[in-house]
């Protein structure tokens, strides 16, 4: 049995990440497992750790960066599918059964999305809030929130303080707005395609034009 769940759909700044948990006999999972944003940091940290050090459990693990979310001729839906498949290849063999985390407004088409994007048969359920439903895909869930913060924590090293990387986070904006003034030009970090980065460029552009 396998789960797949994803993190960093919707933030202006960095990669998304899939994981894909794959387990015998879900009732080895480890207790307490839900849907990671319930779960602070440390402890999905110590779960995540748990999956990778124990011989019965697999986890595979898909990256979508910025130059392909930005890309015109692809949309969220497609990579969120993309990154489900590669993360699913990664560990579950022919014929295996389970479930993801549908992120599509059609639970069977996403499902059914998913599967042609393996090359071997496999048999896939896609359900709307599975992470919360499904221990297998909470599982997953937290092992792809980890790899988003991780990510997260690398551009922190980088950067400097960039907040969480969604929109509604000032500190985000702020990091964007800065950079932007300081540079000319967007972080690599950041999602071009999102409007919280053409903003930055534009408010960048109309202090330049009050300037002059």
């Amino acid at each position: 049995m396998f789960g797949v769940d994803e993190a960093g759909r919707g933030p202006v700044l960095g990669s998304m990440f899939a994981a894909a948990v794959v387990v015998e006999d879900t009732d080895d999972l480890p207790a307490g497992i839900g849907d990671s944003k319930t779960l602070a940091p440390e402890r999905r940290e110590a779960f995540a750790e748990q999956f990778r050090e124990d011989d019965t459990i697999e986890v595979g693990v898909a990256e979508i960066p910025t130059s392909q979310i930005d890309d015109p001729e692809t949309d969220m839906n497609t990579l969120t599918v993309k990154a489900h498949a590669e993360a699913i290849s990664q560990v579950a063999k022919e014929n295996a059964q389970g479930i993801v985390d549908a992120c599509d407004t059609s639970e069977s088409r996403f499902a059914r999305r998913v599967t042609e994007g393996i090359e071997y048969p496999i048999e896939i359920t896609a359900e709307h809030g599975a992470d919360e439903t499904h221990t297998i895909v909470g599982a997953a869930s937290i092992v792809a929130k980890v790899e988003r913060d991780t990510h997260v924590a690398e551009l922190e090293e980088k950067h400097g303080e960039v907040g969480s990387g969604y929109p509604s986070d000032p500190k985000t904006r702020t990091f964007l707005r800065d950079y932007v003034e300081s540079h000319g030009e967007l972080p690599d970090c950041a999602r071009a395609s999102w409007q919280t980065s053409k903003d930055a460029l534009s408010a960048c552009e109309q202090s330049a034009l009050d300037q002059f």
